[in-house]
Order: structure tokens, then sequence, then C-alpha cells
């Protein structure tokens, strides 16, 4: 039992399993479809809250032509036993395991996709995308890239363009903690590099539990090859960014290696993504996303450069809630309503 209410927590212990759910206030799943033969990518996210009012969810379907559709739906669930959540309602429903995802936000708006191939974070390791903070209870937010490559096939519907996609590239991760989102973060992900195994992903913000209160970085970057590399603990692998609205500056050491990633996007090309608030039913402009930024990465070891890549289908986001206000309010853009067929 004591073991079941630390997990409760958020926390996990060592070689644990981080893509279950926790039981936390907020469950979130995140996967990412990137087809580099037509330029397209895909997202498909799902937020499950657990509050006074019962469990419900945020559902939400993208696209980089700038489609973008999000649903409250009142009735959901998150998977202890492995990585899932689903959630359904008379007008829009969401389910999604590490085998297949199906959105259906309405006609306009669906993914079926079906994926197979995967490379999931490595086994062995005792830690997740959170490395130690993942053993902390009480985290405000824990992040763990669970699929860095594997295959996706299936269809897209969104807005008047349907599209057939087979074998694109996907990316999936979750983040959970104890009241939704930090009042600041940054994210970026990245696939479609020349080398098709190659995967970058990273996520930053203010993490906060109890008296704690510090700025963290976690840089993962999957080598071309199936090297695996987690950089951002603050005293033994650093990671430094310089965040805006349309650029990202990451430089992390460990151990001999040496990553330098630079990333922008206009914001005139940014979706405006939203957040759920806990305990309210409803979701307000949260974050900042590109979905086909361009990205360099340089990898290097002893000071001698082990991989180089360039992606313009980086995914790039940064997060607060009076920044993606401001950004919709000027588009005059309404992103807190569940969608209607």
């Amino acid at each position: 039992m004591r073991r079941i209410g630390y997990r409760a927590s958020g926390a996990d212990l060592l070689f644990g399993h981080p893509e279950r759910a926790h039981g936390v206030a907020m469950e979130g799943y995140f996967w990412r479809i990137t087809e580099p033969a037509t330029q397209r990518v895909v997202i498909a996210l799902i937020g499950i809250q657990t509050d006074h009012t019962g469990r419900w969810a945020l559902a939400g379907l993208g696209a980089s032509d700038g489609f973008w559709r999000q649903a409250i739906i009142p009735t959901a669930d998150a998977r202890p036993g492995g990585l899932g959540a689903r959630a359904t309602s008379s007008e829009a429903s969401f389910f999604g395991t590490d085998e297949r995802v199906v959105v259906d936000l309405g006609a306009d708006a669906h993914l079926e996709a079906h994926l197979d191939g995967l490379t999931r974070w490595p086994s062995g390791r005792p830690f997740g995308g959170s490395s130690w903070f993942q053993m902390i209870p009480g985290l405000n937010q824990y992040w763990h890239p669970w699929l860095l490559g594997g295959r996706a096939s299936g269809t897209v519907a969104v807005g008047d363009a349907r599209w057939d996609f087979a074998d694109a590239q996907v990316y999936g991760e979750k983040n959970w903690g104890r009241a939704g989102f930090p009042d600041s973060w940054w994210w970026g992900q990245a696939q479609g590099f020349a080398e098709a195994d190659a995967c970058v992903a990273f996520a930053g913000g203010d993490v906060t539990a109890g008296g704690l209160r510090t700025e963290v970085t976690a840089l993962v970057v999957r080598l071309p090859g199936g090297k695996v590399l987690r950089l951002g603990n603050p005293v033994t692998s650093p990671v430094r960014a310089d965040v805006g609205d349309e650029h990202w500056r990451l430089e992390g050491q460990s151990r001999g290696w040496a990553v330098s990633l630079d990333a922008d996007a206009p914001l005139s090309a940014a979706h405006v993504l939203p957040v759920p608030l806990v305990g309210q039913r409803r979701a307000v402009p949260g974050a900042i996303e590109h979905l086909t930024g361009c990205l360099h990465i340089r990898v290097s070891r002893h000071g001698r450069q082990v991989w180089a890549g360039k992606s313009t289908l980086a995914g790039l986001e940064h997060g607060g809630l009076d920044r993606a206000a401001g950004l919709a309010a000027s588009r005059n853009l309404t992103v807190s309503q569940p969608s209607r067929r």
C-alpha cells in the first residue's frame, strides 16, 4: 500500500514504468506523426484530468496545414497497466495506445493510425525522461518520451483535406503532474532527418514540489544507429536553454558528450494550443506551437563531431498562459470551447 501511495504522488521508483497512469490530477498523452515524403505532420493529444468534478479529457487533433480541433470530453480514463487513454461522448471520442490511435472530433477531424516497428525508451535504464526527478513525489510536472521512433500507417481527415499515409515516422510521449501545466515551459521534437532512425526531443520549464523550485531542461537524442543520449541533470549534465516564441537554443554536456541545438520558426505560422484547467472542466490558450520549424543539431564526443542533422519538420513549443492568450486574442481565436459536429 505504501508503494501504491508513493506512485499516486506522480513519482516512480528505479526501473519503474512511467508510461503507465499514476492517478494524479493530470495525465497527458501525445503522438506526433511525421511524413517526410509529403512534408506533413499530424499531432494527436489527450489530457485526462481527475478532480472534484470527476474524470474528463481535453483532446485535440492538428496538422501542419494550420488545422486544429479540440474537444472537452466528459467521460475519460487512463490505463494504469500500460500506455493508453480513452475518452468518449456522443460528439467526440479519442483512443490511444502503443499500438493504435483513433481520434474522432467530427467528420472533418478524424485520425486512424496503426503503429508498429516501435523504438521505445531503452530498456534496462533506471530512469525515464525525467531522470532522477522522477523519484521526487508531488512534482507539478513529469515527462517521459516513451516512443523514439517507429512506423505509423492509416488515414487522416482535417478540414477539407484527407490523405492516407504508410510507414510515416512516429513519436510518443507522456507528461503528468499534480496541478496541470507549469507557469512557463518549452518543448520540441523532431524527426524527418536524413537518417530515418534519428530522433530529438526536449522539454523544460519550472519544476516545483513543496518548497522546491528550479528550472530544468531535459534533452533526449537518439543518434543514427540507435544510441540514446539523455542530458539535463542540473549538476552532472546541465542543459542551458535560451528560448523565445520564435527561437530555441540549447547547449548541453555530459561525460564527454556535447549537444548543441538551434531551432527557429516564425510566429505567424504558429498554432495556439490549449491547456486544461484542473477542477474547471475547460481549457484556455496555453502554448504557442509550431509544427514545421527548422531545427539544427550537432553532437560531439570529446570534441569530435559524431552527428549533425537538420529537420524542417520540427515541433517547437513555448508555453505560458499570458503569452498564448495574447496571441489568441490578436488572431480573434477562441480555443476554450469544445468542438461541435
